[in-house]
């Protein structure tokens, strides 16, 4: 299975912080893959710079070290993305969460998020 991070299971993953056992079991297993968005580092870092997310490090840098750490793939934003963006009824106004379901859709990839909103979306979804 491929999996899709939303920013903040990225974020809470590299700090430790509690994920529910569906969504860890899910990540660790070695038989799925697990993604990162590009989309995931803009959001990061947009917040950086606005002060609403202290890093150790400059975000780029801080993104691309942990993905690789946690052998995280790398999902560029494409076309067929944002084509399906582009249709979509706006039940969640966050760009980049936006963006996040419209590529796990034109993937066929399963989202780990534990963001409700995305359930008026025809997405898979993994949290709890």
């Amino acid at each position: 299975m491929n999996l899709l991070l939303d920013t903040h299971v990225f974020l809470w993953w590299i700090d430790g912080d509690p994920i529910p056992l569906l969504a860890t079991e899910a990540i660790r297993n070695p038989e799925n893959e697990v993604w990162l968005s590009a989309a995931s580092a803009w959001e990061i870092t947009i917040k950086a710079s606005l002060g609403k997310l202290r890093l150790p490090d400059r975000a780029a840098r801080f993104v691309e070290t942990q993905r690789q750490f946690n052998a995280f793939g790398w999902l560029p934003v494409d076309v067929a993305a944002l084509d399906t963006l582009q249709d979509f009824p706006f039940h969640h106004r966050d760009p980049f969460d936006r963006l996040l379901i419209a590529q796990a859709i034109s993937l066929g990839y399963t989202l780990v998020s534990a963001d409700s909103a995305f359930e008026h979306y025809p997405v898979k979804k993994i949290w709890s």
